[in-house]
């Protein structure tokens, strides 16, 4: 087996699926971060899951990034580690506001399930195929997503925070 590192992932991930999955990778503070095309998240994640060199078997995060001022508004992101080899990586999907679709990386991670509902809960973002899609800290009344850049800090309808009771 061959030293794992940044290249030796990269090369295997372009053997496998070829040029144009992968967007951008990146290295800072030396630690992988791989770009790559949402429709192929859940190919990405079975990949380094089974491989049998490079075994990225546990996910320590997943969330969600806004960017409004880009042309890929979301972008979500997975923290991988794999236990066996000690390194870890992070791959991001980008998505735009007008497809927050990706599929449900619960198949291959169990600890999806709970960071899917929040990154749902709080960012909108669809995970097709979730077994349970559904607001997990917010009211399940609640129409607007808190993570999200255009929602307000505060919640304009509060009474207690008028200036008048503050003598202003």
């Amino acid at each position: 087996m061959a030293e794992i590192n940044s290249t030796y992932i990269l090369e295997k991930l372009n053997a496998h699926f070829g040029e144009g999955i992968i967007l951008h990778s990146e290295e800072p503070y030396n630690f992988l971060t791989i770009t790559a095309k949402s429709e192929f998240n859940i190919e990405i994640l079975k990949f380094l899951f089974n491989d049998a060199d490079l075994r990225v078997q546990f996910m320590t995060d997943l969330t969600v990034v806004h960017y409004p001022e880009k042309k890929q508004d979301f972008v979500v992101v997975y923290h991988l580690h794999s236990l066996e080899n000690n390194y870890r990586l992070r791959l991001k999907f980008p998505l735009s506001k007008a497809s927050l679709h990706i599929k449900t990386a619960t198949a291959v991670f169990a600890t999806a399930n709970w960071l899917e509902r929040e990154a749902y809960d709080f960012f909108g973002v669809d995970f097709v195929g979730h077994p349970d899609l559904r607001r997990i800290l917010n009211v399940d009344h609640m129409e607007a997503f808190p993570l999200r850049k255009e929602f307000p800090l505060e919640d304009p309808n509060r009474i207690d925070k008028k200036d008048s009771f503050f003598g202003r």
